[in-house]
C-alpha cells in the first residue's frame, strides 16, 4: 500500500498510561447513540506528539462504520465542506467518517471522497501525509499503527504513507514546517524523490498564496525556520512557489533562526525573511502574510537603509538632531502600536544592524516620545496654539502651516530635547 505494507500492528494497550490516558476515545452520551458496530479512534498529531513526549494539542477522532445520519441522529453537528466532519454536541472536538480520497484534478482540493461505511481505519489511515501522523489509539487503549509510523519516530525520520502523498501539493508545504519544527528527523531518500516529482510535474503550480502562507507562516514559527527553508529549496518548491527565486541568503536564515531562539514573534521572523531573502527578489505578495508581517518588513527595510546616520546620531547623541531620531521613532507608528518598535528594534539586533547599547538607547529616547510627560507638554502645548488661534490669525510662525498637527510633532521634539542624553 506504500513504501512498507501495512499489517494491522497494534501495540500494548495504552489506557493505563497517563500520557495516552487523555486520548482514548469515551464512549459517552452521544457517542452511545452512534450503532453498536461503531468504532471510533483517536488519530493524527496528537498521537503524534504524545509519543514525542510533547504537548499535544486538539484531539481529532476517525469514526469507522458509521453513515452521516447516524453521526446527525446522535447530536452531532456537521461542520466539514469537502467531507463529512462532525462537532461533538459537548466537547465540540471533531469527529470525521473514516474516508478515502480520489484524485479528480491538480491542486490539493481536486479530490472527490468515499465515506461509506465499509472504509476501514486503515484505508482512512493509509491516505495520511508521512507515517508518523498514521498512528491511531482505538477505545481500549491500543495503539494501531499499520505503517510502523513508531519506528519511523524512533528513527527520526519523515516518511510518505504511500504515492498517494504525491497528489496533495500542500503535503511539500508540511513536510517543510515539520522540518523545521524537529530539525533532527532527515526525510527519508524515496520521500524526497517524490517531492521533487511533484514540483517537476507542476503539481506544486497549484498552491494557492493564502494556503502557502498557512504553512510557511507556522514553520517560521517553529524552532529552527531554516530547516523549513532549506527543504523548501532542496525539494524545489521555494523556486516553484516565489516564480524562481533563487536560494535564500545564509545570512537571512542565520537570522531566521536568532530571531526563534530570542523567541521573535512571527511578525518579526517574516520581516527578516523578507528583508534578506536574496539578491534574486520575489514579490511578497505571493505569499499572502498579514498586513502587520508585511509593514514591518518594510519598515525593516526602510531601517536599513538609514541605519548609518541613525547609528552615527546615537554615537554622538550630544551633538545628533532630536528631529531625526524623532522621525525614526515615530516611523514605526510608535503612539498606536508602540509593540510595532520594540519588535523592529528587536529585528534590527538580530540581524546586526543594531547593537544592544542603541538598541537600549532608542527604547530610552522612545519614552521620552511617548511617555505620559510628553502627553503633557503637548496637551500644554496645543492648549496654548488654540488659545492663541481664538484670538485671530497667528501668523507665519513653523506651527502655523500645519495646524495643530504640527503644533503637537514639534512639543514632541521639543520634549524629546529635554532628554538628559541631549544634554
Amino acid at each position: 500500500m506504500g513504501n512498507r505494507p501495512g499489517n494491522g500492528c497494534r501495540i500494548a494497550v495504552q489506557r493505563h498510561n497517563p500520557d495516552f490516558a487523555a486520548l482514548v476515545p469515551v464512549r459517552d452520551t452521544a457517542c452511545r447513540k452512534l450503532p453498536p458496530s461503531v468504532k471510533i479512534y483517536c488519530v493524527g498529531g496528537a498521537i503524534r506528539d504524545c509519543l514525542l513526549k510533547e504537548p499535544s494539542g486538539d484531539r481529532d477522532f476517525v469514526v469507522v462504520g458509521a453513515r452521516i445520519e447516524d453521526m446527525v441522529g446522535a447530536g452531532f453537528t456537521p461542520v466539514g465542506k469537502d467531507f463529512p466532519v462532525f462537532l461533538h454536541p459537548g466537547t465540540h472536538e471533531e469527529y470525521a467518517l473514516a474516508r478515502t480520497e480520489r484524485k479528480s484534478s491538480k491542486g490539493y482540493k481536486g479530490f472527490t471522497f468515499n465515506v461509506d461505511p465499509s472504509v476501514t481505519l486503515e484505508d482512512d489511515l493509509s491516505r495520511r501525509d508521512l507515517t508518523m501522523n498514521a498512528i491511531a489509539l482505538d477505545e481500549s487503549g491500543q495503539l494501531i499503527d499499520p505503517f510502523h509510523g513508531i519506528d519511523d519516530l524512533h528513527a527520526k525520520t519523515f516518511r510518505h504513507v504511500s504515492p498517494a502523498f504525491q497528489e496533495d501539493p500542500v503535503r511539500l508545504l508540511r513536510l517543510a514546517r515539520f522540518a523545521a519544527r524537529w530539525p533532527d528527523f532527515v526525510i527519508a531518500d524515496q520521500t524526497q524523490m517524490l517531492c521533487q516529482s511533484m514540483v517537476a510535474s507542476g503539481e506544486a503550480d497549484a498552491l494557492v498564496a493564502e494556503r502557502i502562507w498557512q504553512e510557511i507562516g507556522k514553520g517560521l514559527e517553529a524552532k529552527t525556520p531554516s530547516r523549513m527553508m532549506r527543504v523548501l529549496e532542496d525539494t524545489g518548491v521555494w523556486a516553484a512557489i516565489t516564480k524562481g527565486a533563487g536560494r535564500v541568503q545564509k545570512k537571512a536564515l542565520e537570522h531566521l533562526d536568532r530571531a526563534a531562539e530570542e523567541n521573535l514573534p512571527a511578525e518579526g521572523r517574516y520581516a527578516l525573511l523578507i528583508h534578506n531573502a536574496g539578491d534574486d527578489c520575489f514579490e511578497p505578495a505571493l505569499f499572502k502574510a498579514p498586513k502587520s508581517h508585511q509593514a514591518l518588513a518594510s519598515l525593516l527595510t526602510q531601517s536599513f537603509l538609514t541605519r548609518d546616520s541613525l547609528i552615527d546620531a546615537l554615537d554622538h547623541i550630544t551633538a545628533a538632531s532630536p528631529e531625526l531620531i524623532f522621525n525614526w521613532i515615530t516611523a514605526t507608528d510608535i503612539l498606536r502600536k508602540p509593540e510595532r518598535f520594540e519588535l523592529l528594534l528587536g529585528c534590527l539586533r538580530v540581524a546586526n544592524y543594531l547593537s544592544q547599547d542603541h538598541a537600549n538607547t532608542l527604547q530610552g529616547l522612545a519614552q521620552w516620545v511617548v511617555g505620559e510627560a510628553a502627553g503633557n507638554a503637548v496637551a500644554a502645548a496645543a492648549a496654548a496654539w488654540q488659545a492663541r488661534e481664538a484670538k485671530g490669525p497667528i501668523g507665519d510662525g513653523p506651527d502655523h502651516a500645519g495646524g495643530i498637527a504640527e503644533v503637537v510633532r514639534l512639543a514632541r521634539i521639543e520634549h524629546l530635547r529635554q532628554s538628559p542624553l541631549f544634554s
